[in-house]
């Protein structure tokens, strides 16, 4: 059994508050949540309006699937999110 986990650091510039922030994750937990078997917290400076870093997890049988699925996440929040991502890092255990 593998487990993944996706780490994503995310600066939003474009942020002025803790509310607008916290929108803009919750939109993309959702369509992530939604289209992908994964968990998803917010790990990191919940108390800053401009940065944030939150976790993703998931399991699979194999290393290759769980790849795959990371990548597309990665892609989908560099078009989706209104901001810039400052880190990324997968760890398997």
């Amino acid at each position: 059994m593998i487990i993944g986990f996706l780490s994503l650091e995310i600066h939003f510039p474009y942020s002025h508050s803790l509310k607008e922030k916290r929108k803009a994750l919750k939109s993309f937990k959702d369509r992530v949540t939604r289209r992908h078997n994964v968990a998803f917290a917010e790990l990191d400076y919940q108390d800053k309006w401009q940065r944030t870093k939150i976790g993703l997890v998931t399991l699979n049988t194999n290393r290759k699937p769980v790849d795959k699925l990371f990548n597309r996440i990665i892609a989908d929040a560099e078009k989706s999110i209104d901001g810039d991502i400052i880190n990324t890092k997968i760890d398997y255990f």
